[in-house]
């Protein structure tokens, strides 16, 4: 497939090097500029041509995407999209998936308040990209689907929202607990009156520009008491990309389960093989110096049963142990074959849930699920699936216009702003002390140096014993100057306030509080600085290009 390249670099996006960032892992590096390294852990490389039409091939011919199957997802699509309201760019998209020959680019993440952070839209953006790609290289109709995890119990991880207020300093919103939050999915929990009062919040917290009103308008109609937090967040993804075509599909809705129940059966009836499966492609990543991203435990059951919190299930033997509860293999899966909205997929098993219920070319990952898949090819074997190709996201950056020409002019790269120190600034004002006071200050420290060495060298013909004081003396003459450098690099820093806070101006839109932009701050920031345009922008400006980082200027 076609990719882009530093050579569509313009004013306003420059392409990076991954390998030149903070925090960057070896698998996501090798996986970019060294695939053949884990070839043996995925599909197929996803910059290869051949490798598409192999796994279009593939997975149109696969009995789990005939006509049936497809109208079945369809239908419980239709009915979410009905419920949300969708716009008719994304119901056009769904009949598109019901065709015979269609193909799904799929990404998903955790809902979370407000859309959650901005590596969430780079996802949902990727897929719509990759999609159209699929559709122009490859003749395939292509759909870009959005999954929207709920399933999770762990509400303090997406009940809040962070962004930047006016000053630059991270400002974090959080949603009040809701009833049954930290037992039941989030997914299922209502939202209440209180989030009112989170929305005032952030009114207050979002720098006032012509977007705002706009904004808050449409996040008050998608998180609106009574409704789900699930449904919510799917609304509000879908106002923002359904009308680029981009489905939205709510993961936990009981509708979608009885699609799944015969996998759901079928890892009751094998397990703990996907777990082995998955625990020895993570023994083989260390030996190539990677690392596991998920460590199953040895009796697990890719699954946990749905209520009041999600138990694991473990098995053993003929018998499963859901809590203090066990049951016969049989039993259990007859029982999800029954009542398969009792039961939910673990992190091991979403993936293959997925790519049971649509026809799924790609999956568009974030680095920390390129590393989780790459231990799945197995288990997709052993369940009869086809695995999809593996594409990273989009990644980026954006600045502001005053941030990328302090960085352009000062030739500060955008890594040394990710330390949470001075080491960079100071760096950056040594480098614009005046020539001459830097090379007086050099002349100085030799001429101390060489003095006190050819002394040094002089009094033995006195007295040897005065050559140690001698050595003592320079070396506090050359502390001494070293501190009076020391307090000419203090006036200097003083003298130079404008370039000191630019420097922090860029660091904290970069790395706030030390973090990546795109990991710690909520996208609603953006969109209240840009509107509309910046899904545009983001379509246009940050192309889904393996190995590259993208600063964009905003």
């Amino acid at each position: 497939m076609t990719t882009a390249s530093s050579a569509q670099d313009s004013a306003t996006h420059t392409a990076l090097d991954i390998r030149s960032l903070p925090a960057t892992s070896p698998l996501a590096r090798d996986y970019a500029f060294a695939f053949s390294r884990l070839a043996s852990f995925y599909a197929a490389d996803p910059g290869e041509a051949d490798a598409w039409r192999a796994v279009i091939a593939s997975v149109t011919g696969h009995p789990a995407h005939a006509a049936a199957p497809r109208a079945a997802i369809a239908g419980v699509i239709r009915a979410q999209q009905s419920a949300r309201r969708a716009p008719e760019a994304a119901r056009a998209s769904l009949a598109k998936l019901e065709q015979a020959g269609s193909v799904a680019v799929v990404t998903g993440q955790q809902a979370g308040i407000f859309g959650g952070p901005l590596y969430t839209l780079l996802k949902a953006v990727s897929a719509i990209t990759l999609a159209a790609r699929v559709e122009a290289e490859y003749g395939s109709p292509a759909v870009p689907i959005f999954w929207v995890d709920a399933e999770d119990h762990d509400w303090a991880e997406v009940r809040t929202c962070a962004l930047l207020g006016a000053d630059d300093a991270v400002v974090t919103l959080a949603a009040a607990d809701l009833p049954g939050a930290g037992s039941r999915p989030v997914g299922d929990l209502v939202i209440e009156a209180s989030i009112a009062q989170t929305l005032d919040a952030l009114e207050q917290a979002l720098p006032p520009t012509p977007f705002t009103p706009d904004l808050m308008a449409a996040l008050r109609r998608a998180y609106a008491p009574g409704t789900t937090f699930g449904r919510a967040c799917a609304a509000w993804i879908e106002t923002l990309l359904g009308p680029y075509g981009l489905v939205v599909f709510e993961s936990s809705d009981p509708a979608a389960k009885p699609l799944a129940a015969q996998l759901f059966a079928a890892e009751v009836t094998t397990a703990p093989r996907t777990s082995h499966l998955a625990a020895e492609a993570g023994r083989a990543l260390a030996t190539l110096g990677y690392h596991a991203q998920v460590e199953p435990a040895v009796d697990s059951a890719a699954l946990f049963e749905l209520g009041e919190s999600r138990t694991p299930v473990k098995a053993a033997g003929d018998s499963c142990t859901i809590g203090t509860r066990t049951l016969t293999r049989a039993a259990l899966a007859d029982r999800i074959l029954a009542h398969p909205e009792t039961v939910g997929p673990n992190v091991l098993l979403r993936p293959l849930v997925q790519d049971t219920l649509f026809p799924t070319v790609c999956y568009v990952a974030g680095p920390g699920e390129l590393a989780y898949l790459a231990q799945l090819k197995q288990v997709y074997a052993a369940h009869g699936l086809p695995m999809p190709l593996v594409h990273t996201r989009s990644s980026g950056t954006f600045l502001d216009s005053n941030a990328t020409r302090f960085l352009a002019r000062n030739g500060v790269p955008l890594e040394v702003l990710a330390a949470q120190d001075e080491r960079a600034l100071n760096a950056l004002l040594a480098a614009q002390m005046p020539a001459e006071v830097e090379a007086a200050g050099q002349a100085a420290l030799e001429a101390i140096v060489n003095a006190m060495e050819a002394l040094a060298a002089a009094v033995p013909v006195v007295d040897a014993t005065l050559q140690g004081a001698v050595q003592s003396a320079s070396g506090r003459m050359q502390d001494d100057l070293k501190k009076v450098q020391g307090k000419i690099l203090q006036a200097a820093k003083k003298k130079d306030d404008t370039l000191r806070r630019q420097f922090r101006h860029a660091q904290a839109q970069a790395f706030p509080e030390g973090a990546a932009q795109e990991r710690h701050l909520g996208f609603v920031g953006f969109l209240n600085r840009v509107g509309p345009s910046l899904i545009d922008r983001l379509l246009t400006d940050l192309p889904p290009a393996p190995g590259r980082h993208w600063l964009v200027t905003l």
